[in-house]
């Protein structure tokens, strides 16, 4: 059994998501063999140093309750998404996660997928994959780490504000894939099956890529009453809400 989620945007203020979510590592998340994060498992990380901040207990209860996951025997995988970026070797150390490249390769016996965050592919959001260009860039990220903490918080939440408000001022398409970049995508990647998430539109679709019909699903992000997995049981994907 393999489980895949993303976009579960966990913050001490949205602690109806944060219960689904280690209700579902204390749990469900024990019968798999694998588990997928694929971006966006926090709301905002500021760098891994946020771990030994005595101010904040929020970050260090989900990596503990993660870590726990892996002891009890679950290989858990995190790509970064377009909120936790920073995600570092830290991080991976507490948690016993392995951070994976951003596209992944998944090769099981019967089957291959490709797993991605999703937002490389939000072409149309040209301002959007500028700064995306920038923060992934080695430099800014360890000028940004430089900052003092606080520093860093203050930014991130100034950032986030002006996204949401930049989010109503764009169309719908331009927060969703884009066919051709997508498109080449799954040409690129030898026609697996993607999973992504980020879009925030959870959807099963199907392509037709150089003649070959090739499967694409989108994970749904999480809600304060209401989370989603999908799962590989071996044989086909389904969708299991949470709780």
């Amino acid at each position: 059994m393999i489980y895949f989620i993303s976009d579960l945007h966990l913050a001490p203020q949205a602690p109806g998501a944060s219960r689904i979510f280690l209700d579902f590592l204390g749990g469900r998340a024990r019968a798999a063999e694998q588990l997928f994060i694929l971006g966006d498992l926090f709301d905002a990380w500021p760098g891994d140093d946020c771990l030994d901040d005595p101010n904040d207990s929020f970050a260090t209860l989900i990596v503990d309750a993660l870590h726990e996951l892996v002891r009890a025997g679950v290989s858990l995988s995190v790509l970064h998404g377009n909120r936790d970026f920073l995600l570092g070797s830290a991080f991976a150390a507490r948690s016993g996660a392995r951070l994976r490249p951003d596209p992944c390769v998944l090769s099981v016996p019967t089957w291959q997928f490709v797993l991605s965050h999703g937002d490389a592919l939000c072409t149309d959001d040209h301002d959007y994959q500028e700064f995306r260009s920038l923060v992934r860039q080695p430099q800014w990220q360890s000028d940004f780490l430089a900052k003092p903490l606080r520093e860093r918080q203050a930014t991130i939440a100034a950032l986030r504000q002006q996204s949401e408000s930049a989010k109503r001022d764009k169309a719908s398409f331009v927060m969703d894939v884009n066919a051709a970049a997508t498109d080449d995508f799954l040409r690129a990647n030898a026609y697996a099956t993607l999973i992504h998430g980020h879009t925030h539109r959870p959807a099963r679709h199907e392509h037709l890529v150089d003649g070959i019909h090739v499967e694409r699903w989108v994970l749904s992000d999480w809600h304060e009453q209401r989370g989603e997995c999908l799962c590989w049981d071996g044989e086909s994907l389904r969708r299991e809400c949470l709780p």
